[in-house]
C-alpha cells in the first residue's frame, strides 16, 4: 500500500462497544488536541447514559445505541469509520481493514469485545449479544411456543424473567439458577418471580438506531445470521444491562418455566431422527405434537422446542490481530495486559472484554468481563495511554481494587461486592446472613471477623458501608450476627 493512502492517527481504538466509546471519550477529555479514530464494526456504538453513582467504586448506569456521528460531535477530535479490521502490522503500526484502508497510529487501543459461544452451529440455535442479535430474538420468539435456554449466566437469567407467553426450558449445568453471581441461598429467593406474571411497566421510549443492511458500507460483511458468529460475522458492542427495554418480548403460549439442573444438552435431534429411534418426548403438556428441533440433556429427557438460545459464555475477539504478531494470550483466550493495559506487543493496548489481566489483582477484585468492567477498563486504558504519550505518572484506577457489579435480576436489585461468592477463599469462610421473604436477602462473607465479600438484593441502601468494610479490612468480630440487625442503623454507626 503507499504512504499516500495511509492516514495517521495519534490514538486509534478498534470497537465501537462500552469499552472503545469510553476509552474515546475520555482521551478527548485528556488530549482534545489530538486526533482519535474509533474502527466500529457497525454504524452505531454504545453510550452510557444515566450514570448515577452508588459508591467509590460502583455506579448504576445505562446502555444505548447511538449513530456514530453523536460520539464525533460532542468529541470534536474523535473520528468514527464503519469497518471492520482484518489485519494488524504491529512492527509498523498499521491497522488494515476490510475496505482496503490502512490506519498508522501511535498508540493503538483493542476493545473489539467477545463473541458468544455456540452449542454447535445450527439453524436451530440463536444468541443474544448485540442490538440486532436481540432484535432478531424479538421477531422470532413472536410466533414460538416453547424455547429452551442454555446457560445461567446474566443474558439467560433476564431473558427467563422478560419473556412472557411461552413455554421456557431453562437448562443449567450448576445446581441452582444465576450460579454465576449469586449462590442457592439467594437463588432460593428469587425463584418465586420465575412463576409470577411479569408486571406491567411503563417501558421507557428512547431512539432505537439499527443497521441498515443495504446501506452498510462494510465489504464482504453481510449482517449474519443468528445462527452464525465466526470469524466473518459483524458483532456489535456488547448490551448493556438494560438491553431488553423497549423489546416486546412475547410469545405465542402461556408462560412455564421448567428448570432442568445439573444438566448440559448432549446432542441437538432433527424431528426425523427423533421418530425413527422411538425416544420418549418429555410431556409438557404441550398441544403441539411436533417441534422443529429436539433437545437430548445428559439426564436422559428429550425436549421438542421451536428453537434453542445459546447463553453458555463468550470468547474474546482476538483472531484479527494474531496473524504475524506475538501477542501473549491468557487461557480464556484473551490479550494479557499489564497493570498499564498494555499487551505484550509495542504501543498496544487492551481494553473490556477481549483482555485478560496479568498483574497481580488486588486481594478483592477478579475478572467477570461486565459491561460495568469494560467501562471501567476503557477509562483506564485512556488514562495509560494519555501518560505514556506525555510521560507523567499515574496510579492503577482505584477501581481495581474492589469487585463490584450492580445489576437487576428478576426486577430486584442486585449488588454484588468483592469476593461475593466466597471465591478464592476455599469455603475457609463464615456467612452472616439476612433474609425477608420478597424484599431483601443480604450475605456478608467473613474471614477471621473481616468482611470479604457481599450480596445485596432488594433496596437495602447498604452498598457504601459494606464496600468500606471491605476494603478498609476492619475487625468486626466484637459485632458478630448483631452486623446485620435490622434493628442497628449499621450505615450510620460505622460512617
Amino acid at each position: 500500500m503507499e504512504e499516500a493512502e495511509i492516514k495517521e492517527y495519534t490514538y486509534v481504538i478498534v470497537g465501537g462497544g462500552i469499552a472503545g466509546v469510553t476509552c474515546a471519550e475520555h482521551l478527548h477529555i485528556l488530549h482534545p488536541e489530538i486526533t482519535i479514530l474509533v474502527i466500529s464494526a457497525t454504524s452505531v456504538i454504545k453510550a452510557v447514559t444515566n450514570v448515577m453513582p452508588l459508591t467509590k467504586t460502583l455506579d448504576f448506569f445505562n446502555v444505548e445505541e447511538r449513530p456514530a456521528e453523536e460520539l464525533e460531535s460532542h468529541c470534536p477530535g474523535v473520528t468514527v469509520v464503519n469497518d471492520t479490521v482484518v489485519r494488524l502490522d504491529s512492527k509498523k503500526q498499521y491497522i488494515y481493514t476490510s475496505m482496503g484502508r490502512c490506519f498508522s497510529y501511535r498508540l493503538l487501543c483493542i476493545c473489539s469485545g467477545a463473541s458468544p459461544k455456540l452449542i454447535e452451529n445450527s439453524p436451530h440455535i440463536v444468541w443474544i449479544r448485540d442490538v440486532q442479535s436481540a432484535q432478531q430474538f424479538q421477531s422470532r420468539i413472536q410466533k414460538a411456543k416453547r424455547i429452551l435456554i442454555a446457560g445461567n449466566g446474566g443474558i439467560a437469567t433476564e431473558m427467563v424473567y422478560e419473556i412472557t407467553g411461552i413455554q421456557i426450558v431453562w437448562v443449567i449445568k450448576d445446581k441452582y439458577t444465576t450460579a454465576n453471581f449469586i449462590d442457592a441461598g439467594a437463588a432460593e429467593f428469587l425463584r418465586p418471580e420465575l412463576d409470577k406474571d411479569k408486571p406491567k411497566s411503563n417501558i421507557v421510549k428512547r431512539t432505537k438506531y439499527t443497521v441498515d443492511k443495504e446501506k452498510s458500507s462494510i465489504k464482504n460483511h453481510q449482517l449474519r445470521d443468528l445462527s452464525s458468529p465466526d470469524g466473518t460475522a459483524v458483532i456489535g458492542g456488547a448490551l448493556g444491562p438494560d438491553w431488553h427495554t423497549g423489546l416486546e418480548l412475547k410469545g405465542d403460549s402461556q408462560r412455564r418455566v421448567t428448570i432442568e439442573t445439573e444438566v448440559e444438552i448432549k446432542k441437538i435431534l432433527e424431528p426425523v431422527d427423533v421418530k425413527q429411534s422411538g425416544r420418549t418426548i418429555t410431556d409438557l403438556n404441550s398441544e403441539k405434537e411436533e417441534w422443529p428441533v429436539y433437545v437430548e440433556l445428559t439426564n436422559g429427557k428429550i425436549y421438542g422446542c421451536d428453537f434453542i438460545v445459546s447463553a453458555i459464555g463468550v470468547t474474546p475477539n482476538i483472531s484479527a490481530f494474531l496473524e504475524g504478531n506475538n501477542f501473549k494470550v491468557g487461557e480464556d483466550g484473551g490479550f494479557l495486559v499489564d497493570d498499564k493495559m498494555r499487551t505484550s506487543e509495542k504501543n498496544v493496548y487492551a481494553a473490556g472484554d477481549v483482555c485478560t489481566p496479568d498483574w497481580h489483582l488486588a486481594p478483592h477484585w477478579f475478572q467477570m468481563r461486565l459491561w460495568t468492567q469494560a467501562r471501567q477498563m476503557g477509562s483506564y486504558a485512556a488514562k495509560c495511554m494519555w501518560s505514556s504519550l506525555v510521560q507523567e505518572e499515574i496510579y492503577m484506577d482505584f477501581c481495581f481494587e474492589l469487585f463490584s457489579h450492580a445489576t437487576k435480576f428478576f426486577g430486584h436489585k442486585v449488588i454484588l461486592l468483592g469476593l461475593f461468592n466466597g471465591q478464592g477463599l476455599e469455603r475457609k469462610y463464615e456467612i452472616l446472613l439476612r433474609y425477608t421473604k420478597g424484599m431483601e436477602y443480604i450475605k456478608c462473607i467473613m474471614v477471621d471477623g473481616r468482611m470479604q465479600g457481599a450480596v445485596l438484593i432488594g433496596e437495602t441502601n447498604m452498598e457504601e458501608t459494606f464496600e468500606n468494610l471491605i476494603l478498609n479490612q476492619m475487625d468486626l468480630s466484637e459485632y458478630g450476627e448483631d452486623l446485620l440487625n435490622p434493628d442497628i442503623d449499621i450505615e450510620d454507626y460505622f460512617d
